[in-house]
């Protein structure tokens, strides 16, 4: 993130020059999505790309970890920041006493006392977030640095906590280390892969005097190893039953009376505990519905007690696998009689949090753009996203031998992919590698000419990795799981009979449920919208969301308007340009009222 707090483009638009089909593959008729060899793909697009901007040392990495390490601040009360929270008798406005709480005497803290100590195997996605800002200045006194935990949700995203991102500039002080169970110490990361920040996104509605709506996710410039842990998703329910067993990971404070955090990564395992009895220890500082709150009450010191705490800030609840809280806040010194700690609760966050992890675009900013060709000559365009309109043309080059363009991101690396099918059949990924530099290609299968759609919408099937679907020419509507390399596990079939249907788009949640959907253009012009149900690829049945019969071409970029709803943009038979804004409700009435947003767009013949 820039110093204004906007997101750092982290590079120019990519160009490329798609050279004109030559004359077809050689015994190109494979139907399985499989990997051709490299003598068999078409000649690379050859982009333009200026060096990456967000490229950090690893000594100044380093530098980071050491600062925070050496630092004592908490996060959301650090030096400069607006953040208080210091409340007494459990009121999260700052200085006041309410005499109807029933919370446990003593401060709001962000807060693992108690727990057992874990390897990495058993957590491969926990992460260690470190921030350190000397202020520019030669003094000490001003200087911020601290910890917190978080968990990688994707192979370049991490979930972690509000207060923990909000008012810190993490692009230009902050170090993530992942893959070791080990805290840094004397210089050594103990195996750990250490990476900086590109940018960051905290909930919007973020309030850091009460931590409601305390959700976060930070976007490294490269991938990670660790394997990633989903995130639980709105339609969850039995996640959070009264009794349901769950288990918190941090390196925080191990004992209510010592600062020091732990050096290597605790569990422990807490009961959920309902909303009755939350309230009941918190007041009204508990929000029913945003957080949620797990183990046994405390007993008034460390014996007996098993709860997160400082240093913990950030980390997952986790329940069968999936993340079903974050650690938000707790009573200071984490031990006082009847206190409970308190978690985020991430199935409320999934319909805002989850775009935000698949939220790449052309220019690295999080809203998606347009990328369209010219009829006439073949020309590939891109127009970058200004929120509630799209910015001038940038040329691509010549794009003759395309006849399918997808936006998408089919390693999770946070850079923008492109999945595009040439007149022949050849289905080819291209993506850019950020270590090089360069854009590779590859063949992801061919003799797909006949398929009457392709499209990418998004994680099916609950692993976080998008998926892809296709519609054959029996009118079969198959599903391939994506391994998140360019390529894909074998067709699953999820539906028949889509002969109704001339435009099958998707990219994202358009339900605001967390799990990604597809739209159906109907012929007569009539919308459907089939939810995903983030499980073996399906989807509920259709249902109408709206008839536009002037509209010929449906496009779904993805979040247009950078509010973490998709969103939808059409072409009329006049040439004009609508932006249908995304409202995320769970009924038929998901987007907006169109709005007029361009013209001149009936010359452009592949729109992505």
């Amino acid at each position: 993130m820039s110093a204004s707090g906007r997101p750092a483009r982290h590079r120019r638009r990519t160009r490329f020059a798609l050279p004109a089909l030559a004359a077809g593959l050689a015994g190109a008729v494979a139907l399985t999505l499989t990997t051709t060899s490299a003598g068999a793909a078409p000649a690379a697009p050859n982009p333009v790309v200026t060096p990456d901007r967000h490229t950090v040392s690893r000594a100044e990495l380093l530098q980071r970890v050491a600062g925070a390490v050496a630092g004592d601040d908490t996060p959301g009360k650090g030096h400069g920041t607006a953040q208080s929270g210091s409340a007494q008798n459990g009121s999260a406005q700052s200085g006041s006493t309410r005499s109807g709480d029933a919370a446990p005497g003593g401060r709001i803290d962000p807060k693992i006392i108690g727990g057992v100590s874990t390897g990495i195997s058993t957590a491969p996605w926990m992460a260690q977030l470190f921030y350190t800002d000397d202020r520019g200045t030669s003094r000490t006194s001003d200087d911020i640095g601290f910890f917190c935990g978080g968990a990688v949700v994707a192979p370049t995203k991490i979930l972690t906590a509000a207060h923990c991102v909000k008012g810190y500039n993490w692009h230009a002080n902050g170090a993530i280390v992942t893959g070791t169970a080990q805290l840094f110490t004397g210089g050594d990361l103990h195996g750990g892969t250490l990476s900086g920040v590109w940018r960051q996104w905290n909930h919007p509605s973020y309030n850091a005097v009460t931590y409601d709506n305390d959700m976060a996710l930070l976007t490294l410039p490269n991938p990670v190893k660790a394997k990633p842990i989903p995130m639980t998703t709105a339609s969850d329910t039995a996640s959070y039953q009264p009794g349901t067993s769950a288990k918190v990971y941090g390196w925080g404070r191990t004992s209510s009376t010592s600062q020091a955090i732990s050096p290597v990564l605790k569990s422990a395992s807490l009961p959920i505990r309902s909303d009755t009895v939350c309230s009941g220890a918190w007041g009204g500082d508990y929000v029913k519905g945003h957080m949620v709150c797990a183990g046994l009450a405390a007993t008034g010191s460390d014996a007996g007690t098993t709860t997160p705490c400082n240093g913990d800030s950030g980390g997952p609840l986790v329940v069968k696998g999936r993340i079903v809280g974050v650690v938000s806040w707790g009573v200071e010194d984490c031990v006082a009689k009847g206190a409970y700690g308190v978690f985020s609760k991430v199935g409320a966050y999934a319909p805002a949090t989850y775009p935000r992890v698949d939220d790449t675009d052309i220019s690295g900013d999080g809203r998606a753009d347009l990328w369209l060709r010219r009829k006439s000559d073949q020309q590939g365009f891109s127009r970058d996203s200004k929120g509630s309109s799209f910015g001038a043309a940038e040329s691509w080059g010549s794009w003759k031998g395309a006849n399918l363009v997808v936006q998408t991101d089919l390693n999770r690396d946070g850079y923008q992919d492109l999945l595009y099918r040439l007149t022949g059949g050849q289905l080819i990924w291209s993506h850019y590698v950020p270590s090089s530099g360069t854009w590779a290609n590859k063949t992801v299968t061919t003799g797909w000419s006949s398929r009457k759609q392709i499209l990418v919408p998004g994680d099916l099937t609950g692993d976080t990795l998008p998926d892809l679907v296709s519609l054959d020419s029996a009118n079969n509507l198959l599903m391939y799981a994506g391994r998140g390399d360019g390529t894909f596990s074998g067709a699953v079939k999820i539906a028949t009979r889509f002969s109704a249907f001339n435009q099958l788009r998707g990219h994202g949640d358009f339900s605001g449920d967390g799990k990604a959907d597809m739209l159906a253009r109907s012929g007569s012009g009539s919308i459907y919208l089939y939810r995903g149900t983030g499980s073996g690829g399906r989807f509920t049945s259709g249902v109408k969301v709206g008839s536009w019969p002037a509209v010929t071409t449906v496009i779904t970029p993805g979040d247009v308007t950078g509010d973490g709803r998709a969103d939808m943009v059409a072409v009329t038979k006049p040439g004009n340009l609508y932006l249908y804004k995304g409202t995320g409700s769970s009924g038929s009435a998901i987007f907006a009222t169109p709005v007029k947003i361009g013209t001149g767009y009936g010359g452009f013949d592949l729109f992505s």
